[in-house]
């Protein structure tokens, strides 16, 4: 069984919280009133319930806000690009799709859905542990074709610009020459690179009710719902919205000038 960052946090507030609650409602009172039998000062709180006393407040705010606010990720791959780099660090709110319970992750209060075009972060469907990002092309009851590199949603291609040659550095270097086209996948007009002597994983399928078909927008470098199909409503993380820092470790660059930008 494979222990997330979820679970371990929620570990540290739940026993940090009883070992508080301990001390407050049993041991304290006891040594309130050894202090008092015997005339001396009350000794001071032992080390442990201290430091379960003090840290219980800080796990708990950081349990709340990465489970109904907000979480960050770390871009570890290239099937996003152009769009996000690798080493990007992204934030995502989670309550966007919805609020739910941490560690179990049940949805206990419907708030909104995603849009074709946004991307998200997601537990991946066949090893639920490793998070994934791609870009929602289709949803509930859509019929999606991929066909000679491009995109047809319930049977009208999605319209497709050249816009130059990729040029990449760092970890992305090895797309440096693949096509940069414009996509106009509506509402959302995004670019998207095409590697033209690639092979592509090609067909149709209709999404299934309660499922997303999500692509990478690197379309010929993602494994995506053209491998294992779609991405189920429970398995939904949030939405990405915001890159906070970006740091290509394994190409040794900083990006600070992507530093604040949207995603889109």
């Amino acid at each position: 069984m494979k222990i997330d960052f979820a679970t371990l946090l929620f570990g540290f507030v739940l026993a940090s919280g009883v070992l508080w609650l301990l001390d407050a409602v049993l041991f304290a009172p006891a040594r309130r009133r050894k202090a008092e039998a015997s005339g001396k000062p009350m000794p001071p709180r032992p080390r442990l319930f201290e430091y379960a006393r003090s840290f219980f407040p800080i796990f708990l705010a950081v349990l709340l806000l990465r489970s109904f606010l907000v979480e960050p990720f770390r871009i570890p791959s290239g099937s996003m690009l152009p769009t996000l780099l690798i080493g990007d660090f992204i934030l995502v709110n989670k309550f966007t799709y919805g609020i739910r319970l941490p560690v179990v992750d049940r949805k206990i209060v419907e708030i909104g859905a995603p849009q074709r075009g946004d991307i998200v972060v997601f537990r991946y469907p066949e090893d639920p542990s490793v998070p994934f990002i791609k870009r929602v092309v289709g949803l509930p009851g859509d019929r999606i074709g991929y066909f000679h590199k491009t995109l047809y949603v319930n049977g009208k291609e999605v319209p497709q610009v050249p816009a130059g040659s990729y040029r990449g550095s760092g970890s992305g270097a090895v797309m440096t020459g693949a096509d940069v086209r414009r996509e106009a996948l509506q509402p959302v007009a995004h670019e998207i690179l095409v590697q033209p002597s690639a092979p592509s994983v090609e067909g149709e399928m209709v999404v299934p009710d309660g499922h997303y078909f999500v692509m990478g927008d690197n379309r010929d470098n993602s494994r995506d719902s053209r491998y294992w199909g779609t991405v189920p409503d429970a398995n939904l993380i949030g939405k990405a919205f915001l890159i906070w820092f970006s740091w290509d470790w394994a190409g040794g660059e900083f990006n600070l000038d992507r530093v604040g930008n949207p995603v889109r």
